[in-house]
């Protein structure tokens, strides 16, 4: 095979991927459009308080510190 024609090939096969991806990114976008938000509100905020307390850490909220960014 050519240079060009090997070019040629690898650039198809960049196309399919990427059309591959766009694909399952629009699946779990419409996945992500159907699920219940209600009901994941709570459990989203627990996630997020068990990830700021992990992370972040206490900080003075009223001072507005965030010394610990």
């Amino acid at each position: 095979m050519s240079f060009d024609t090997e070019k040629v090939l690898l650039e198809e096969r960049k196309v399919k991927a990427l059309e591959k991806i766009a694909s399952n990114l629009d699946s779990l976008t419409l996945w992500f459009e159907e699920i219940d938000k209600e009901e994941w509100s709570d459990r989203l905020a627990w996630y997020l308080s068990l990830w700021k307390d992990k992370y972040i850490g206490d900080t003075d909220e009223k001072a507005g510190d965030s010394s610990s960014l």
